[in-house]
Order: C-alpha cells, then sequence, then structure tokens
C-alpha cells in the first residue's frame, strides 16, 4: 500500500513538474501589453454602452432587476447553459480521442463531419428539429400509419439544450484535438510502469494535461449557450436572450433590454473568471519531442462499436438536418424557386469570414501570450476576463452599440470595418481559447535552447514556439470563420447596403416561413465549412 502511494505521489509530482518551472517572471514586453490593452479596452466598449444606458434611468434598471420573474429566469439561463456545456462534453470528449488516439475505421472521416455541426446555425438546427422531430412533425406522420397520433413534445428547457449542445460541442472538439495530439506519452508510460490500469492512467495522467483545453472547450460552449437566441425562441424556452429581445424589438424598452444584458453579461463574466480561477497554478507542457508520438490505441472488437456510436451522431448532428433542408430544397426546385444572386452572397460570406478570422486571430494572440506565460503580471488577468465580455452579450446588443458608435463618428457608419470589428468582439474568446491552450503546451525549454544559441528573444519566440502554436491558431481561427458565415444580429444591423451573408438571406426566407428557399442557402453554409476545418489540419493523419 505504501509503495501505491508513492507511485500515486511520484506520479502526481512528474505531471506538474512537466511544466511547473516559471517563466518569463519579469514583467512581459510593452508592445505585447499595449496591443492586449487595446484589444480589452475595444472588448469593453458595448458593455460600457450598455451600462450608460441603463444609468440613464436607474429607477427603470432597478425595477427591471427586482421584477418577480428575472431571478428565476436568470436561474433558469445559468442551468441551460451548465446542462449544455455537460452534453456537449459528453460528446465531444470521447469523440476527439476516438478520432486523434485509437484505430477507428474511417477516422479521418469521421473527424471532418464531427466537426460539421458547429457550421449549422443553431436556429437551423431548432427549426429542424421542430419540423422532423416536433409533436406533428414529419417522423410523426411518417409513424402514422401505425397510430401514432402525436409525440412527446420537445419544446422547453431539454430541447434547448439538446439543440444548443449539437451545435456546439464541435467548439471543445476542436479544442480538445490539438491538445490529445500534443499529450506527453512518457506520463503514460509512467503510470503504467507504475503498475496503474489504463483507467487510473486516464485520471492521473491523461486527463490533467487535458484540464486546460477541457475548461477552454467548456467555457466557450456555455457562453454560446448564454448568449444564443434563435434556438431557445424556436424551442418556447424563457431565457435572458429572449427576455433582451422582446425588449428590444416588442416592447422598446431600451433601459430593461440594456439591463437584463448587463445581467447576462455579468452571468458570463462570472463563468469567465470562474474558468479562470480553476485553471490552478499547475501548467502541462507537452513533450512531443523528447518523449514521440502518442500510441495509437488499438479498440479491438470495439472498433466497429465504437465507428457506430460516431457515424450515430454524425447521423443526428448533421445528416438529419442536411437531409430535411434537402427535401425542402427539392420542393423548392420543383416548385420553380428562383436562385438568383447567391453567386453575390457567397462571395460576402467568404469575405466577412476571412477578415473576421485574420482580425481574431491577430487580436486574441497578445492577450493569449499574456494569459499562458505571464500569468503573474497584474494586468493579465483584468485583460483576459474583458477579452470575454462582448463574446456573452447577444450579437443584438453588441450590434446595437457599435451602430452608436459609428453614428457619433459619422464615417465608419454603414462600413465594413464595423461589422469586423463586431465579429471580432463577439468571437475572440474562441481564438483565444484555442490559442492558449497551443502556448500552453509548448515547452519553455525549447524556447530557452534557441535563445542559448545565440537567438534574440523575437527571433526564438518566431522561429520556435509560433510554429508549434500554429495548429493551435489555425483551429480558433476555423472557428471564427465558422461562427462568422452564420452570425446573423450583427450582420443585419450593421452590414453595409447590398452586402447580404448566406445567414441573412436564410434568416429572411425563413422568417416569412419561405423554407424552400432558405434550403440551397443553408446547405451551402455547411458546405462553406469544410474549408475552415481542412485548414485546421484535420485531413491529416497525424492529427
Amino acid at each position: 500500500m505504501a509503495v501505491r502511494t508513492a507511485s500515486a505521489g511520484a506520479l502526481t509530482t512528474a505531471i506538474a513538474g512537466a511544466g511547473s518551472r516559471a517563466w518569463h517572471r519579469g514583467w512581459p514586453p510593452l508592445a505585447i501589453v499595449a496591443a492586449a490593452a487595446v484589444v480589452a479596452v475595444l472588448c469593453t466598449l458595448p458593455p460600457a454602452h450598455l451600462a450608460w444606458r441603463a444609468a440613464q434611468d436607474p429607477g427603470t434598471a432597478w425595477s427591471t432587476l427586482a421584477a418577480s420573474p428575472v431571478p428565476p429566469l436568470a436561474a433558469r439561463t445559468v442551468a441551460y447553459a451548465l446542462v449544455t456545456t455537460a452534453i456537449a462534453t459528453a460528446i465531444a470528449l470521447p469523440v476527439a480521442w476516438l478520432t486523434t488516439r485509437t484505430d477507428l475505421p474511417l477516422r479521418r472521416l469521421m473527424t471532418v463531419l464531427a466537426a460539421l455541426p458547429l457550421a449549422i446555425p443553431s436556429y437551423v438546427a431548432a427549426l429542424v428539429a421542430v419540423s422532423a422531430l416536433g409533436p406533428r412533425g414529419l417522423l410523426q406522420q411518417a409513424l402514422e400509419p401505425w397510430g401514432v397520433e402525436r409525440l412527446p413534445s420537445i419544446y422547453g428547457f431539454w430541447g434547448a439544450a439538446a439543440v444548443v449542445a449539437l451545435v456546439s460541442y464541435p467548439l471543445m472538439l476542436l479544442t480538445l484535438r490539438p491538445a490529445i495530439a500534443n499529450l506527453d506519452p512518457r506520463l503514460e508510460e509512467l503510470s503504467r510502469g507504475f503498475g496503474y490500469g489504463r483507467w487510473t492512467t486516464l485520471r492521473r495522467a491523461v486527463l490533467p494535461q487535458l484540464r486546460p483545453a477541457l475548461l477552454s472547450g467548456g467555457l466557450l460552449v456555455a457562453l454560446y449557450a448564454l448568449a444564443d437566441f434563435g434556438a431557445v425562441s424556436l424551442m418556447r424556452f424563457d431565457s435572458l436572450t429572449r427576455a433582451i429581445f422582446v425588449r428590444y424589438t416588442s416592447g422598446f424598452d431600451v433601459t430593461g433590454a440594456s439591463t437584463l444584458a448587463l445581467l447576462l453579461m455579468v452571468i458570463a463574466l462570472a463563468v469567465v473568471a470562474l474558468e479562470v480561477s480553476t485553471r490552478g497554478a499547475r501548467r502541462h507542457h507537452a513533450a512531443r519531442g523528447g518523449g514521440g508520438a502518442p500510441p495509437t490505441i488499438s479498440l479491438g472488437r470495439w472498433r466497429w462499436t465504437a465507428l457506430g456510436g460516431v457515424a450515430l451522431l454524425v447521423a443526428v448532428a448533421l445528416v438529419l438536418p442536411a437531409t430535411v433542408l434537402g427535401y425542402w430544397l427539392v420542393r423548392g426546385l420543383a416548385g420553380g424557386e428562383a436562385i438568383a444572386g447567391l453567386g453575390e452572397t457567397v462571395t460576402d460570406t467568404l469575405l466577412a469570414g476571412t477578415l473576421a478570422a485574420l482580425a481574431t486571430a491577430a487580436a486574441a494572440f497578445p492577450v493569449a501570450l499574456l494569459a499562458a506565460r505571464y500569468r503573474r503580471f497584474l494586468l493579465t488577468r483584468p485583460i483576459e476576463v474583458a477579452a470575454y465580455a462582448g463574446y456573452a452579450l447577444p450579437g443584438l446588443t453588441v450590434a446595437l452599440s457599435l451602430a452608436v458608435v459609428a453614428v457619433h463618428l459619422g464615417f465608419l457608419y454603414q462600413s465594413i470595418l464595423v461589422l469586423i470589428t463586431a465579429y471580432v468582439l463577439l468571437f475572440l474568446p474562441q481564438a483565444l481559447g484555442a490559442t492558449r491552450v497551443a502556448l500552453i503546451a509548448v515547452r519553455p525549454s525549447m524556447e530557452e535552447a534557441a535563445r542559448s544559441l545565440g537567438r534574440r528573444p523575437w527571433r526564438a519566440f518566431a522561429e520556435v514556439t509560433l510554429p508549434l502554436t500554429g495548429r493551435g491558431v489555425a483551429a480558433g481561427a476555423a472557428l471564427v470563420f465558422l461562427t462568422t458565415v452564420k452570425e446573423l444580429p450583427a450582420t443585419l444591423l450593421l452590414a453595409p447596403t447590398g452586402f447580404e451573408t448566406l445567414a441573412t438571406r436564410v434568416w429572411s426566407a425563413s422568417s416569412e416561413a419561405f423554407f424552400a428557399r432558405a434550403a440551397l442557402p443553408a446547405l451551402l453554409l455547411i458546405a462553406l465549412s469544410i474549408l475552415p476545418i481542412a485548414a485546421t489540419g484535420l485531413w491529416r493523419r497525424d492529427a
């Protein structure tokens, strides 16, 4: 017993020692601090505007918060975000492991297909769920000859959580896969050498190394759920975002809506602060160069069972929506539905997504660098928390805040610069989480070795760290691209005249119940997702 206790202690010490040495204890370079501070200031513009609007009428603001429906509404919203995150984690973790570390048949194909549901807008997924699986949907109509008159309701809390989890779990999947690929195999060998079994090794040696990726991915899913509007509306679940939208558009209660948006932001920032505080002091750097690539695990007789499980996920999250959309497309084409102008719409979508991905990746890097390497710097945590402010707000509130600023400045109004700025503020955490995890995985000793050979700090950073973090940065940029092309409220409010994306085209058709007209743009949104997913390296065998 004493031997096993000593072995456990040695294993824990080895894991912690993989990256516990302090690095860059001094002040970070001024250029990094300045760039990160500028990003943080920009991110605080929307909440500052909301606070200003609420302060214009403090009586209405306080009465809004004190109203009896608001505390239960906030509690339901938090519970819904937690359940959505738990479902997404239960899906993403095993899929990431199977597609990265095992001999799963058709692994590369399953990797790409499992990530594609992220391209499906939440309101499209909810529409498909209602039309196909609702009490009077297509499935019920198919079962009607067998006496099925009505299926159980899928509306409400659990329906909204399931739909949002199915379109957001790739946020965690794409964050976990690089982390799993960069696991240090020597720690697993050490655990097995101490006599521990596979499950104990997973718990003691593997999961601690995956903790940063799990926290970052879970944070993205939770914030996605908190800010979503389309799915919760169609699934008839009352959340803060739905209440905010109703107050803005129907009740014309700008002060009340701003107050609820501030409450939502406080909840989201509390989630961010919780994630930051639970990271712990340990840092686990991958050592692929010294320990070699992690071994591929043989699934044996479970290979085809595992493939069936992943295929079932793909069928529910991707094939079902594509099939339902294809059904409406065929009906539309048979009815002579016009598809003119789609070429320009696709071009505008690609332009918006590419500019947003590049700008967001650039903005996220200095913030991620501070978070990964200068944790003890006084401004690191405030800057990192501020970077999540926009992502926690509905796109509508961020767009309105930027529209007010653009109108005051005059020359920025109706410019694509304001639209790209909105995308950066909304989706910065997606690039930030993936980039920070990639930076954490790089051992400081690699850069120190380059400096010992005469390289200047910046050159050592550019020649050693940047190439090693490339996959994480690409994954973050891909997430931003995928989310940008389906973003709706910000695009509707801020897009220049004549600038139309596939998302706005889908929404304008769906809002008027022209589902056949919305089918082809929605299918094109899914097709476009192949480009950024391929850019993350998912096609590669060693990915």
